[in-house]
């Protein structure tokens, strides 16, 4: 549950770049979204007043229609009923058989009832005729035939309501004109069924979320190519500055290198040529006394004592200036220098060290000689101070990639810090990774957390840093 915690907190975790990037792209898609919500609006509103303008048009249109319709029916049976009484039977019946007969298109006809509310005539819903409809609803409960009735009392006029299509039976909305017979007590009227015009209403709807849908689709493209242009431009820029900066932190770090080499260099020099030499000249001296203060027991064992122990001094002054700069390492090559580096650690420890290594076609160059040595180093130490092993093998060879370089032991493997497989979490480990990075090289350590299960470190250098094989001082290594 921790491991997963500190996942978390590192993906959280961004880096300055990212945050700029973050703060300068979040006004932009807040933008866009807001624009988005808006054009879809706008666009909504100004497409529905001009499909409610178009609606209600169309329904005008039809509406018109109806009451040519009924003012054609009037004038065919006028005639009929201006001569006919309020209760001419045959006359009556000469109309609805008239009415009855006036049919256009696929599902126009003329309808009558009576003020009673009796239909009188229905020709394509005969069904109806005969009947008293008085309190007929539709679906909706929208009243029929009472509102048919109402209107046609007071001059005529329009009413809509959810009718059974005669051509398919599918109840649809429907537009009749009705107008009235006073003297006869009848509602006569048409209607005209408008599922065409909500279809096209419908269509017309669906056009236009379909076209600010697509509208909305263009202005989030346009908008997360933007991003990615910004992204990609910032990219460049991040990684161009990088490149600058790596390549600065190269130099810098190379030019470290080379002032702690030329500076151990100057140490060593000090050490072997000046301090070494005056405690030699010192161990002189004190040998000289020795044989003119005669036989004396008690001054000759402390000059004895003296002796030794500046001895002692001499070998760890010379041993600290070769560790400084090995004189075999530019005498002799890399290596004769790690075969003495592992003799004079096998020695020191009593640690078995087996060392391996084959003869170079070409030589290596002093950057990649000094690299690996420091790296064998530094794996050396680190095995006598922590890896408790009793075994440590050492090989250098030369492969088609370049140079390769091996240690390993058997000691308990490491404790990494903070729970992380990093080889530059460590001091000396970070050491490794930047000498062997300056050389564009590779460097690999492979251990476990705990248990006796060694260590192995691989360090590999590219062959741009083999010399040329005209070049005739070879090296064996």
């Amino acid at each position: 549950m921790t491991g997963l915690f500190s996942r978390l907190r590192d993906m959280i975790n961004i880096s300055y770049g990212q945050k700029v990037f973050l703060l300068a792209t979040l006004p932009l898609i807040a933008a866009v979204f807001l624009i988005t919500l808006v054009v879809g609006a706008q666009s909504r509103q100004l497409a529905e007043r001009e499909i409610q303008a178009l609606e209600a048009q169309l329904i005008e249109t039809k509406r018109a229609e109806l009451k040519n319709y009924l003012s054609i029916a009037r004038t065919a049976v006028v005639n009929t009923y201006g001569r006919a009484a309020p209760d001419d039977a045959e006359a009556k019946l000469a109309v609805s058989r008239e009415l009855a007969a006036m049919l256009y298109g696929q599902d126009g006809y003329f309808f009558v009832f009576d003020y009673d509310g009796n239909n009188l005539v229905a020709p394509r819903q005969t069904y109806l005729i005969g009947r008293n409809w008085t309190g007929l609803e539709d679906l909706n409960g929208t009243p029929i035939t009472d509102e048919l009735i109402r209107i046609a009392r007071t001059g005529g006029g329009y009413h809509s309501f959810d009718w059974p299509k005669p051509s398919t039976g599918a109840t649809e909305r429907m537009i009749v004109y009705v107008n009235g017979l006073q003297d006869w007590r009848w509602a006569i009227g048409t209607g005209v069924f408008i599922d065409d015009v909500l279809e096209n209403v419908a269509a017309a709807r669906a056009d236009v979320e379909t076209r600010i849908t697509t509208t909305s689709y263009y202005i989030v493209g346009i908008a997360i190519t933007a991003l990615i242009a910004v992204f990609m431009t910032g990219m460049f820029l991040n990684l161009r500055e990088r490149r600058l900066a790596d390549a600065k932190l190269k130099q810098l770090t190379q030019r470290i290198f080379d002032t702690q080499e030329e500076e151990r260099g100057r140490v060593a020099r000090e050490l072997h040529d000046g301090i070494s030499q005056m405690l030699v000249g010192v161990r002189y001296a004190l040998e000289l006394t020795r044989r003119k203060v005669g036989d004396d027991p008690g001054i000759r064992d402390s000059l004895n004592k003296g002796i030794d122990g500046l001895g002692s001094t001499i070998q760890e002054v010379r041993r600290i200036s070769r560790d400084l700069r090995p004189g075999v390492l530019d005498d002799l090559g890399l290596g004769p220098a790690l075969q003495a580096l592992t003799d004079d650690f096998s020695t020191r420890t009593g640690i078995a060290v087996e060392f391996e290594t084959v003869v170079f076609r070409n030589r290596l160059d002093q950057e990649a000689r000094i690299a690996l040595y420091r790296i064998a180093q530094e794996a050396l130490t680190n095995i006598e101070r922590h890896a408790e092993a009793e075994t440590v093998q050492v090989s250098l060879k030369g492969n088609r990639k370049g140079a390769f370089l091996r240690v390993v032991d058997d000691g308990v493997g490491m404790t990494w810090p903070q729970q992380e497989r990093r080889p530059s979490a460590g001091l000396g480990l970070r050491n490794m990774q930047e000498r062997i990075e300056q050389l564009g090289g590779t460097l690999r350590i492979l251990s476990a957390r705990t248990g006796k299960t060694g260590t192995v470190i691989e360090a590999q250098v590219p062959l741009s840093h083999m010399l040329r094989p005209q070049n005739t001082t070879k090296e064996s290594a």
